[in-house]
């Protein structure tokens, strides 16, 4: 599939990784991106670098009713990117109750999945298209003072490859992407090699170009990968040491 006259949505678009996913779709000459975010008026500086081509779309992915609404109004997507997250920096047990790792299964797991079942029919109609899932190399390896977020990101991972397997026959190409930390937000703490931004989003759409898989931006996601094929309780040991800074 061709980035090229896609018809994209992006949720969490007003945002962190959101706006360089905007930036990165005009800039590969995609028709139409449809900007998803809570409020509108967040939208309102990215809609302006743009305004024929970025439409604004109030959207909550924990909310049945909004996802429903947003599928209705953008029946011309055949790319969908499920972008919007959240991670509270909260341990599995050194939590002080579960409210944060309730928080990021709701987004991160149960948002991004009535995202795709919403859209899926959608996709089909026009072709297959594709979903990129922005996943994270901590559903393959746990950072513990983040604990919950890790679990949520695993349930991502799997729930990727599932909607991946049904959605094989209608032609929908499904995509992980598994960075590192990212230099950027809740990245920031983490040790370099940090991946920017720009590399993630490139590599992200030209998966979809290529009709790759799973794919690792970044010179940590990469090592990290070739790590946990050798020795993943290593990496397991290592990593559970790791503090932010």
């Amino acid at each position: 599939m061709q980035v090229l006259g896609a018809i994209a949505l992006v949720t969490g678009a007003n945002g962190g990784l959101g706006k360089y996913f905007v930036e990165g779709l005009r800039a590969q000459g995609a028709a139409k991106i449809y900007a998803g975010a809570r409020k509108l008026e967040a939208l309102a500086e990215l809609v302006a670098t743009d305004p024929h081509r970025i439409i604004p779309i109030q959207l909550e992915i924990t909310d049945e009713e909004s996802v429903r609404q947003a599928s209705l109004k953008c029946q011309d997507v055949n790319l969908l990117i499920n972008n919007a997250g959240v991670g509270l920096n909260q341990g599995l047990i050194a939590a002080p109750n579960l409210s944060a790792a309730r928080a990021e299964m709701d987004v991160n797991y149960f948002g991004t999945l009535m995202m795709c079942r919403a859209f899926a029919p959608v996709l089909k109609q026009n072709e297959g298209g594709a979903i990129i899932n922005m996943i994270s190399m901590v559903a393959r390896v746990n950072v513990p003072f983040n604990g919950s977020y890790g679990a949520s990101k695993a349930a991502v991972l799997s729930m990727t490859q599932a909607v991946r397997a049904e959605l094989a026959a209608q032609k929908t190409l499904v995509v992980g992407v598994l960075p590192g930390a990212i230099d950027i937000g809740m990245g920031k703490p983490f040790p370099d090699p940090k991946v920017a931004p720009e590399e993630v989003v490139h590599d992200a759409l030209q998966a979809v170009v290529d009709g790759i898989e799973d794919v690792y931006p970044g010179e940590q996601a990469k090592q990290l990968n070739e790590q946990l094929m050798q020795d993943p309780k290593a990496v397991e040991k290592s990593i559970a040491t790791f503090l932010p800074a």
